[in-house]
């Protein structure tokens, strides 16, 4: 079994989580991941429970956590896209009528139209932990950065002090990859980017380092 984000092949470690699901951690890249998905049709079913949009504001107080500690870096002449905006977009709706700034979005499942072109930021607030494959999911995205595009990153990491057979991000099965601070120096490592300061430890914020 190869590690889904490093291809790391040896001594992946069992883990226990709060479910019946079998977990591993990559000891290369620190990653946890299970093989046990639901289907899509499950999983869409799933995220329809969720009370997102921009009519809840604690739905906006919660993706405020992500642009905030990115505005700087943001600006109205750029053009961005939220990759994994689930069946309400929330986020380019804040960005434009707040902000002033274009955001587009994108859903595997609602909103499936391949993004064109190419952006100046991405946001990714509670998506990359729903990736089968972090890889190509990844790739995929610094494909469609620009040089010293940002991406934004919301996903709560794990640590040594979790707990992780009771941990409640396990719970939740369209949950399927789980991130280290380790696994964005990885990632940041390994894709191109450098990882900038941010006070809150749920965001991560990564500038791609191409030359323009």
């Amino acid at each position: 079994m190869l590690c889904p984000l490093c291809q790391h092949a040896d001594s992946l470690i069992a883990t226990q989580g709060a479910d019946k699901r079998a977990y591993f951690r990559c000891p290369q890249c620190y990653l946890i991941f299970t093989k046990q998905h639901l289907t899509r049709a499950e999983e869409e079913a799933r995220y329809r429970t969720h009370q997102n949009g921009p009519q809840y504001d604690g739905h906006i107080n919660f993706i405020n956590r992500a642009i905030t500690p990115a505005l700087p870096y943001l600006n109205s002449t750029q053009r961005g896209l939220d990759y994994g905006c689930g069946p309400i977009p929330t986020l380019s709706v804040i960005l434009k009528e707040k902000h002033g700034i274009a955001c587009d979005d994108y859903d595997p499942i609602f909103y499936p139209e391949s993004p064109s072109g190419k952006y100046d930021f991405i946001f990714s607030t509670e998506c990359f932990e729903h990736f089968f494959s972090p890889k190509k999911e990844i790739a995929r995205i610094k494909e469609l950065l620009r040089p010293q595009g940002l991406l934004v990153v919301m996903s709560e990491l794990w640590s040594d002090k979790t707990d992780l057979p009771t941990w409640y991000y396990f719970r939740d099965k369209t949950h399927v990859s789980f991130y280290h601070a380790t696994t964005f120096d990885y990632i940041a490592g390994n894709f191109g980017f450098v990882q900038l300061p941010c006070a809150d430890d749920r965001v991560i914020i990564l500038k791609d380092n191409r030359p323009r």
